[in-house]
């Protein structure tokens, strides 16, 4: 390359190409940064839409707890500021009603229960490197948990946690545990005699798209929506791209900040990409905006005038679970607005015969959206996460993403940062100590390379154990090859 700076293509503006490109471009001495966005606008999950009568809403991701420093540093930098809203939930209907502000005739009867599930939990997270792989709905059954306990609190719970849809049984257990009893991230504290009674604190966002908006173009990003990606090829010096209308670019390096499923589309992947990124399970799920009172009354136990979250079991299979928002009680703009707007999430097309979307009233839905979304089985950290770091820079490319550990926004921005620093810009954050140790948490994870010695005794040891765990992912993915 002629040019003395680096020329970096970053693909997908959500979260983590957002997070990337400004980091780089701090250092714009060093870095030559395009951005591409298959969509009209950056955010990516983190999305804004107009819906029926020209409101505007933020659709896929509403808000965050207050540990996501990494999330809020960025948006103070360009002086976005978040809304205060504390999280109320309604889990269940009729005698599987319970919430995590009362009490409940549920939780008063599955109280055994509830309080062995404490004890296990510990056993969980001590056990951290083993439990990785087995997932929730085997440990329950192993510590024989009653099918009620199982399917109408653990579930939806966890499901809310981690946007896990129908997946949620195989959801890793150790991921689970990690809710309640990590110092730093747990959002509730564990109650023994209700499982859940507090209220935490939490945050909504502003406008996703304005946001996401500001920060690509006061960062100085060569950004480009609606302009998908197409082809790759890997030369030893440099990485040819060419776009979705045939145009064609040579870059030093490239960061793919979106789905794992383009990269394996859009070049000739190695055994090793395609054993991880193959492995991340994607599920389309629909979502329905909508103003209908009368269904929210038919299927959740509904407290319109507090709740945000609603979620509920399949009467039938009681393992399915269906998700709905109440957006005015979460997003700012709404909140005086006199309407109760919700968001009802319909999970996984393959089981469309269980959907009740049939039920809400035509004249009331303000908005459809499909979304493509993964989900995090046991899978996930067995064949995927430990392979990451094998995969960062080979090739002169690199990954980034909520995928590559927990789907949350946050992770998602901290990958961002991880990608740019190993490119030899400086983390931006360094005097935040929670965003930092996040971050050095996520670099020695997903990376393999510690920034300081700022993390704590259960990351060192998965930092041990990564290899041994990429070794059993990758025979594992031999014998699914021969004996599939």
């Amino acid at each position: 390359m002629t040019s003395q700076r680096k020329r970096v293509l970053i693909v997908g503006a959500g979260a983590a190409g957002t997070a990337a490109g400004y980091s780089l471009t701090r250092c714009a001495d060093m870095f030559d940064v395009e951005l591409w966005e298959k969509g009209r606008a950056p955010g990516g999950v983190a999305c804004t839409s107009t819906i029926k009568g020209g409101l505007d809403i933020n659709d896929g991701v509403q808000g965050g707890t207050p540990t996501y420093r990494n999330t809020l540093s960025l948006m103070n930098e360009f002086g976005f500021k978040t809304s205060p809203v504390h999280m109320m939930i309604s889990f269940g209907k009729s005698q599987y009603a319970w919430t995590n502000y009362s009490k409940s005739e549920l939780t008063a009867k599955l109280r055994d229960d509830i309080r062995r599930f404490q004890t296990v939990l510990k056993i969980l997270n001590k056990l951290e490197a083993i439990f990785i792989f087995l997932p929730i709905g085997k440990v329950l059954k192993f510590f024989r948990f009653s099918d009620d306990f199982c399917n109408h609190m653990v579930y939806p719970l966890t499901a809310l946690f981690f946007g896990t849809g129908n997946q949620t049984p195989y959801v890793s257990s150790a991921i689970v545990a990690r809710v309640f009893l990590d110092d730093d991230l747990r959002l509730f504290d564990y109650d023994s005699e209700q499982l859940l009674s507090q209220t935490p604190e939490m945050f909504a966002f502003p406008k996703l798209e304005d946001m996401y908006t500001t920060i690509l173009k006061k960062s100085g990003i060569k950004y480009f929506p609606n302009r998908a990606l197409a082809k790759v090829e890997r030369k030893n010096d440099c990485v040819i791209v060419t776009d979705e209308h045939g145009k064609t670019q040579t870059f030093d390096e490239l960061i793919y900040a979106c789905d794992a499923e383009t990269p394996l589309r859009a070049m000739k992947p190695t055994f090793l990409e395609k054993a991880a990124l193959g492995n991340v399970r994607y599920f389309n799920d629909l979502i329905i905006t909508h103003e209908d009172d009368e269904y929210m009354e038919r299927h959740y136990e509904l407290h319109k005038e507090k709740d945000q979250y609603f979620i509920r079991t399949d009467p039938k299979d009681p393992v399915k679970i269906e998700m709905s928002f109440n957006l005015s009680n979460y997003q700012p703009h709404l909140r005086n607005s006199g309407r109760n707007i919700y968001q009802t999430i319909y999970l996984d097309d393959k089981l469309k015969d269980i959907w009740t979307d049939q039920d809400l009233n035509e004249d009331k839905v303000l908005l459809r959206r499909w979304w493509r979304q993964f989900a995090h089985s046991w899978h996930h950290y067995a064949f995927t996460v430990p392979l990451m770091r094998y995969l960062q820079g080979k090739k002169h490319t690199w990954y980034a993403g909520a995928y590559t550990l927990i789907n949350t926004h946050e992770i998602a921005v901290i990958s961002g940062f991880a990608v740019a620093h190993r490119l030899g810009a400086p983390y931006p954050f360094p005097n935040d100590r929670l965003a930092a140790k996040q971050f050095d948490q996520y670099l020695l994870m997903i990376h393999g390379q510690p920034r300081t010695y700022g993390v704590n005794k259960g990351t060192i040891l998965s930092y041990i154990l990564a290899p041994f765990m990429a070794l059993f992912a990758v025979f594992s993915m031999i014998l699914r090859v021969f004996f599939n």
